[in-house]
């Protein structure tokens, strides 16, 4: 069995790693869900932050790492950074579970993603070297010496609460994280990286699997199991896969893959911060609570940040294989488009929620 994997082409092996992916979280999550109201991981709405109305299960998670682990272990080569990966990744995982049936204090969570981070840094996961964000010095990229390991640390720790924060909507995460890992895998192709490449395909397979069960209305929620784990393995394969690049694209392509989650919580702890307040406090001001309160529904809301995210992405890959300045042009011209048709959606949605009591009183009258 396992000869004849390592025989199959790259491109067949990417697709398979996918698609067992997939299969195993999609037909594992319903035994996850079960499994999460046995032990009382379930998500009462108690706050306005929340916005299902009825108890739902979480620790979802559970599957999309049982789907990615189990696949990954199948057709990737364990390096020891892919060792120290993994094994960082089970213990989010494990945090994930007790706190989406315990629900933890932010500290010792915080905490356990620092021992994690640094597992992961010990077997070879750093970032050595940074490009040079700006054009006109004469030094092409820094390197970064003693302060490798705490950038690395600060760099993985910070992605995987970011993608937590966006954790607010129905498929929101899932969808965020598999154009994410779509995105690197596409990059990984492009410059023959076959390890990144398989490891993204799992991903984005595993997430692929739990999202028909995650839509709106979700059937059961990731949780913290789940999108605490999707953050600690983009941020741990993006510096395998994007910052050992020399180039302007180890600075930026990273930061436009996982823009969106970068954004908000970059917003996030400024606004708590300009306010006084912990900049861990939870609150109803994150883009997804935003576009709701404009009148968007959940699904609208999250199909306007899968479009933000698709033209980063695509912004991401442009610049990979075209350069900064195609990049750019793209990156703006879609955020243009993307803003005017948005501004046209919005303006007849609400134009006809406004309307609907008027033909509601005609027909009564």
């Amino acid at each position: 069995m396992f000869s004849l994997i390592e025989n199959l082409p790259t491109l067949a092996k990417i697709v398979s790693a996918l698609m067992v992916a997939f299969l195993i979280a999609f037909l594992l999550t319903p035994i996850v869900k079960a499994l999460a109201h046995k032990v009382g991981a379930v998500d009462v709405p108690k706050d306005e932050r929340r916005m299902h109305k009825r108890p739902i299960p979480r620790m979802g998670g559970l599957a999309i790492f049982l789907g990615f682990i189990l696949s990954a272990l199948l057709f990737v080569e364990l390096s020891s950074q892919i060792r120290g990966m993994l094994l960082g990744g089970a213990i989010i995982v494990v945090l994930g579970i007790f706190d989406d049936i315990y629900a933890l204090p932010a500290l010792p969570k915080f905490f356990v993603q620092i021992v994690a981070a640094l597992i992961a840094v010990y077997h070879g996961n750093v970032i050595q070297v940074l490009s040079n964000p700006n054009i006109f010095s004469s030094d092409p990229y820094w390197v970064l010496g003693a302060w490798s390991i705490p950038m690395t640390v600060i760099w993985i720790v910070a992605i995987t609460n970011a993608v937590n924060l966006i954790d607010g909507l129905d498929g929101l995460a899932v969808g965020v994280a598999t154009i994410s890992s779509l995105t690197m895998l596409v990059i990984a192709m492009l410059v023959s990286d076959g390890v990144v490449a398989l490891i993204m395909a799992a991903l984005a397979g595993s997430c692929l699997g739990f999202m028909p069960y995650n839509l709106n209305p979700a059937k059961i929620f990731m949780g913290d199991t789940g999108s605490t784990f999707l953050g600690f393995i983009l941020a741990t394969m993006s510096i395998q896969g994007l910052f050992k690049f020399y180039t302007i694209i180890s600075f930026a392509v990273p930061f436009l893959m996982l823009g969106l989650p970068i954004f908000d919580t970059c917003f996030a702890v400024f606004r708590r911060l300009s306010k006084g307040q912990n900049p861990m406090a939870p609150d109803r001001s994150h883009v997804h609570h935003r576009l709701i309160d404009m009148g968007c529904n959940q699904k609208q809301a999250v199909a306007v940040l899968y479009v933000i995210s698709a033209i980063l992405g695509l912004s991401a890959v442009v610049l990979t294989t075209s350069g900064e300045l195609k990049a750019m042009v793209l990156l703006i011209a879609l955020f243009i488009a993307a803003a005017i048709a948005s501004r046209i959606y919005l303006f007849n949605h609400l134009g006809e929620d406004s309307q609907q009591p008027k033909e509601q009183k005609v027909e009564k009258e």
